[in-house]
C-alpha cells in the first residue's frame, strides 16, 4: 500500500497530540495516511502496553488512517543507531510516503527529539541504493520522502508554518481522548503526571486556538521544516 503521508510517533498518542487535526483534514481530502509508533509506551506511569495498544487502535479508527503499525522499540531506551534506522527505513520503503511527519525536534520527553532525529535520518538513508532491506523475503526499492515535517509537542517551539485545522478539532480531541488511561480523569486514583492535569487536556484546544488566531482562523497546528517551505505563488498563502 502506497501512502501519501506517514506519521511517526515515539509513543502511541504522540501523533494524535501533535498533528491529528492535520491528518484528519488530509484524509477528508482523499489522502492516504498511516501511523507508525516506535514504542508501545510501556514506561508510561499510567496504563500498560496492552492497554495502549487498544487505545491506539481506537484512535486510528477515529482518524480513519489506512494503517497503523508499532515497531516495538524499547520505550526510553531506543537509540538512533543502525539497527533502529534500518527498521524505520523498512517502513518508509514499505509505504513509500511523499510526506513524513515526526516528533518535535526538541521536547521535555527524551524520546521525542531522539525519535525525531531517528526518523529524519532514516528518511535520508531510505533513498540510498546501496542500503539493502528486505520485507517478506523480497528486496525493497529505495525510497526517499519528498518532505519531512516535525510537529510540535510539549514545548512552545516557533513553527515554520501552520496548517488551518478548523472543522477538524473535534476529531483531533476525540482521537487524543481515546487514550483514556493517559489523560485527565477526576475519578482516577493513578499517580499524577505532567499530562494528566485538566490544564493539559484543555491546552489541546487553546494552543490550537492561539495558532489559529495568528493566521486569522479558528484553529491551527504548527510544524517545523528541515528545509525552506515553498509555495506555488503568493495567492496560496492565507
Amino acid at each position: 500500500m502506497k501512502l501519501d503521508i506517514l506519521a511517526f510517533g515515539a509513543h502511541p498518542d504522540d501523533v494524535e497530540l501533535g498533528c491529528a487535526g492535520t491528518i484528519a483534514k488530509e484524509i477528508s481530502s482523499g489522502s492516504k495516511v498511516g501511523i507508525v509508533d516506535l514504542t508501545r509506551g510501556e514506561l508510561g506511569t499510567r496504563g500498560s502496553a496492552e492497554l495502549r495498544d487498544k487505545e491506539a487502535a481506537v484512535a486510528a479508527d477515529i482518524l480513519g488512517v489506512s494503517v497503523r503499525e508499532n515497531l516495538g522499540f524499547a520505550d526510553g531506551f531506543f537509540k538512533n543507531d543502525k539497527e533502529h534506522q534500518l527498521a524505520v527505513v523498512k517502513m518508509i520503503r514499505k509505504y513509500q510516503p511523499e510526506i513524513v511527519l515526526c516528533n518535535a525536534i526538541d521536547d521535555r520527553h527524551i524520546d521525542h527529539p531522539k525519535g525525531s532525529k531517528l526518523v529524519s535520518d532514516a528518511c535520508f538513508l531510505s533513498g540510498l541504493l546501496k542500503i539493502e532491506t528486505t520485507l517478506n523475503g523480497e528486496l525493497q526499492e529505495k525510497w526517499r520522502p519528498k518532505l519531512v515535517y516535525h510537529y510540535i509537542q510539549w514545548k512552545n517551539i516557533e513553527p515554520d508554518f501552520v496548517v488551518d485545522v478548523t472543522g477538524f478539532m473535534n476529531k483531533k480531541e476525540a482521537s487524543v481522548l481515546a487514550y483514556a488511561s493517559q489523560f485527565f480523569d477526576p475519578n482516577s486514583n493513578a499517580p499524577e503526571t505532567p499530562i494528566t492535569s485538566k490544564n493539559f487536556t484543555d491546552s489541546i484546544n487553546y494552543r490550537a486556538k492561539d495558532l489559529g488566531r495568528l493566521i486569522g482562523v479558528d484553529y491551527a497546528e504548527g510544524f517545523t521544516s528541515e528545509r525552506y517551505v515553498a509555495v506555488e505563488n503568493l495567492s496560496k498563502l492565507i
